[in-house]
């Protein structure tokens, strides 16, 4: 999985196959710190459809400067470079893998349509960020995973496929 630079915007290509289990569930958990730059640098998210589409990231790779509170879709590594930008906002932790087709029709809908106000979501990589996994105890792909500004787990879910249905699901 990676992350393709467009016309010098980062941008993900789709890729086919998974499956999921709806639920939710709620568990206090910190956000780990990066354990190396490649582990930061890590891809969030990929694809190999037709269509590519760009991810909220300024053209020289940096998290894009546009205000959080707007909504936005931003990869895990633009995320932990400056959480602060996206104070303010429900952040929910998106686990996807390539070659799953839920995943896939999630980040098409996420790329397509506006984010809603105060919401991001942030694409991690599922295959990749196995520390990321455990800590929050991640055991399939297209799970989402609210957490406050300190990385505390507010509430864990599947199954969502657009910013709407992220949206329902967050802890009051």
């Amino acid at each position: 999985m990676s992350v393709v630079l467009v016309g010098g915007i980062a941008a993900l290509a789709v890729v086919s196959g998974c499956g999921s289990d709806a639920g939710a569930e709620s568990v206090a958990s910190p956000l780990p710190a990066a354990s190396s730059p490649a582990a930061a640098s890590a891809p969030a998210a990929s694809s190999t459809s037709a269509a590519e589409a760009p991810l909220a990231s300024a053209a020289d790779g940096s998290a894009a400067n546009a205000p959080a509170a707007a909504g936005s879709y931003v990869t895990y590594a633009d995320y932990e470079a400056d959480p602060a930008a996206f104070a303010g906002t429900d952040v929910v932790l998106f686990f996807n893998a390539s070659w799953c087709p839920t995943c896939q029709t999630t980040v098409a809908n996420l790329t397509s349509e506006p984010v809603p106000a105060g919401l991001t979501v942030v694409s991690v990589d599922f295959d990749d960020s196995t520390d990321l996994r455990s800590q929050y105890g991640v055991t399939t792909q297209h799970t989402f995973v609210q957490i406050d500004p300190q990385g505390v787990q507010l509430a864990k879910w599947t199954g969502s496929t657009d910013a709407a249905a992220i949206s329902d699901q967050l802890a009051s």
